[in-house]
């Protein structure tokens, strides 16, 4: 997998040098280019915006250098590549986008600053045959100055998913929001043998199952306490599925199984 990002401050994206991202670079299952968009600039102050069109505050990306930026990657590889352009009026990103995205073998990210990137260049590129289109994603309804931190977000989601990335691949399969059609946080964790303001507890090999039971069971605490939108996705995916094997019962949010929502 190959991830080029553009960016204005390339050494915002610093971090993808450290941890598991970054030995996934060392190991060879993702190659992460970091581009400086004002190298792409023409005049001699290396400028990348302008006032918007019409009037109003704040600053739009001219589409000049992203266009020479985006260009210069695209004849350097063969694979057309999908652009990602972070956007508080994006889709949500969220776990199934990242699944989705680490399935792709060559990803742009435009990380845009000040108001946002001129809206031509994502028409463009989405009309360009040599491209793989463009994906416009939010992390979240709060706006930052500038995409680089939702860039560094996205990539570890989407890398952490690539095979060998994780020491046990199995801990992809029991993260949060993977299980349930994404609808699921994981249980309450604890070290074994830990002792910590006066909570004791021990998980030995022989009371493995019944330790994962419990923590699996506290997820129908968990979700309506943290997250209540979550818990109506969960019982709306559970409640299509209890259907369909019950069709005579109560329904989920009663009761009638140890899977259903309390």
């Amino acid at each position: 997998m190959r991830i080029d990002i553009v960016s204005i401050f390339p050494e915002y994206l610093a971090p993808l040098e450290l941890s598991l991202v970054g030995k996934a670079r060392e190991a060879g299952i993702v190659d992460i280019r970091v581009h400086d968009l004002r190298q792409f600039a023409t005049d001699k102050h290396r400028s990348v915006d302008d006032t918007p069109y019409g009037g109003g505050p704040g600053m739009v990306m001219l589409p000049e250098p992203w266009g020479a930026a985006l260009d210069a990657i695209r004849t350097s590889v063969e694979q057309p590549p999908v652009l990602v352009i972070p956007s508080p009026s994006g889709y949500r990103f969220d776990q199934v986008a990242a699944a989705e995205i680490s399935d792709i073998e060559h990803v742009v990210i435009a990380c845009g600053r000040y108001e946002g990137i001129d809206s031509r260049v994502a028409e463009h590129y989405a009309a360009r045959d040599d491209w793989a289109g463009v994906r416009e994603y939010s992390i979240g309804d709060y706006v930052l100055a500038g995409g680089e931190a939702a860039a560094l977000a996205m990539v570890e989601a989407a890398v952490r998913l690539k095979p060998g990335v994780l020491g046990n691949a199995d801990s992809a399969v029991d993260d949060s929001f993977s299980k349930v059609d994404g609808a699921a946080l994981e249980g309450p964790i604890r070290a074994t043998n830990a002792s910590r303001a006066g909570q004791s507890v021990t998980l030995a090999c022989s009371v493995y199952s019944s330790a994962t039971t419990t923590t699996e069971s506290s997820i129908g605490i968990r979700v309506p306490r943290f997250m209540p939108v979550l818990h109506r996705r969960r019982s709306d995916v559970h409640g299509k599925a209890h259907a369909a094997r019950f069709p005579a019962s109560a329904g989920p949010g009663t009761g009638c199984c140890r899977s259903c929502p309390p």
